[in-house]
């Protein structure tokens, strides 16, 4: 407990006291994987190679960083270290389309949150210069075969453009080492007000208020920055503006713009905002994006679904609403990606992301299109297609060798690569576990 002092020391020695309390100074993660000195060929597992068909007593070689063969015994051995995963899964790395990973660690220690800004428009904050490559959550994460995850600013009470993510790889020592793509794209949480019938007609007219203000805020960002864009292509800017420089390329249709929303009416808004200023959207989030499917198919708008275990929206809809939506999206022909609500919270639980999936194939969805929605679909929605997200040569070497089916919680994660390094699977709740285990 801190002491209420005033001072600067007091409270930065208030601050490191906590920190250490919570382990987050005297445990941290191990050093970042070695690269192979020796070419790997994974022998006798099956392959999930999520682009193609599965390989049954399949082989994948590795030479530096990267695939360079796939498929069976015309996979040479030669010259390479020969890992036997006969019984096993091979499968890609899983992709968390959705979360802070890197920019939240306690919640209860402010200083260890570094997840949103203040103001209406902050495009210009960027989320990978504020990863943590130390954090706990990341070995945790990493640790159930999710070894990449796109870190994105959340709103504040006061924002709506939040800032530009990043998709990071769950190893390297700084954010530099991390950062596999940045910027993916600029984020925009849509402003919309869900009111409890019980609250005071006062407040509830406040709230829609603020709520308004917020949607005439957001268009005339997005006009400014229209203008701004005329004017520097003139030659008129003689300061430049860092906020609205950093939307010129998602006017241009260069960088994609993240829409988050939730329920029917706030999507179609989005979608309508989105056709106005001809920007190349993508649904985050999409509760009811189900509602909504023709539209996205229509307008080619990919969808991050924000997990699977959350609830409908309205107390009507049928208690698998939310189970079968990835069904129905991949019935309706729309592109998307199953992740995780990617909230603060989420994020600390962030390995529980093929689960999500796992109940989207108990309600419909088949087992490919499943792992297809953590692995190769996200890779294709945040335009890293040609690197990660399904087994083939000239990808990168990241990929798991798990002990059985990677949506089963019974399954284990044995051994994990990232850019061809075998990464460490220890994490604080391994330390722990070994810790008591014998108490």
């Amino acid at each position: 407990m801190c002491i209420d002092t005033s001072g600067l020391r007091a409270r930065l020695l208030c601050a490191v006291g906590l920190l250490a309390a919570s382990g987050l100074v005297l445990a941290q993660p191990g050093p970042p994987a070695r690269p192979a000195e020796r070419p790997i060929v994974i022998d006798g597992g099956t392959v999930h190679t999520v682009s193609g068909a599965r390989i049954e007593n399949g082989r994948v070689r590795i030479e530096g960083e990267r695939i360079v063969a796939v498929g069976g015994s015309e996979v040479a051995l030669d010259g390479a270290d020969r890992i036997d995963a006969s019984g096993k899964q091979v499968y890609p790395g899983l992709i968390a389309a959705h979360s802070v990973l890197g920019l939240t660690e306690i919640g209860a220690v402010r200083a260890t949150l570094d997840m949103s800004e203040v103001g209406l428009n902050a495009a210009n904050a960027r989320a990978e210069v504020a990863v943590n490559p130390e954090s706990e959550l990341i070995p945790v994460t990493r640790a159930n075969g999710v070894l990449m995850a796109l870190t994105a600013p959340q709103a504040s009470a006061s924002s709506v453009i939040t800032g530009t993510s990043a998709l990071i790889q769950l190893d390297g020592w700084t954010w530099e080492d991390l950062t596999l793509k940045a910027p993916v794209g600029l984020h925009v949480v849509w402003p919309q007000v869900s009111l409890p019938p019980w609250l005071p007609a006062e407040m509830a007219d406040s709230a829609r208020r603020a709520n308004a203000e917020k949607l005439r805020g957001l268009r005339r960002a997005f006009e400014r920055a229209r203008e701004y864009g005329e004017a520097d292509a003139a030659g008129r800017i003689a300061v430049p503006d860092l906020r609205l420089a950093a939307m010129q390329p998602v006017l241009g249709g260069d960088m994609a713009v993240f829409l988050h929303a939730g329920d029917a009416q706030a999507i179609g808004e989005a979608l309508d905002f989105a056709a106005e200023f001809g920007l190349r959207a993508v649904l985050v989030g999409g509760v009811e994006a189900w509602r909504v499917a023709d539209r996205l198919r229509s307008m080619d708008v990919a969808v991050i679904l924000g997990g699977t275990h959350v609830l409908p929206l309205r107390r009507h809809d049928p208690v698998d609403a939310v189970f079968t939506q990835a069904a129905q999206l991949k019935a309706a022909g729309v592109r998307f990606a199953i992740a995780s609500p990617g909230d603060s919270f989420d994020t600390a639980n962030l390995r529980n992301l093929p689960y999500h999936a796992a109940s989207a194939v108990a309600h419909g969805l088949s087992f490919e299109d499943a792992l297809r929605a953590i692995t190769l679909s996200p890779a294709e929605i945040l335009g890293v297609a040609d690197q990660v997200g399904s087994l083939e040569p000239g990808k990168l070497a990241t990929m798991v060798i798990a002990d059985g089916d990677p949506l089963e919680a019974r399954t284990h994660v044995e051994r994990a690569w990232i850019r061809g390094r075998e990464i460490d699977l220890s994490s604080k709740h391994t330390r722990l576990y070994d810790k008591y285990r014998g108490r």
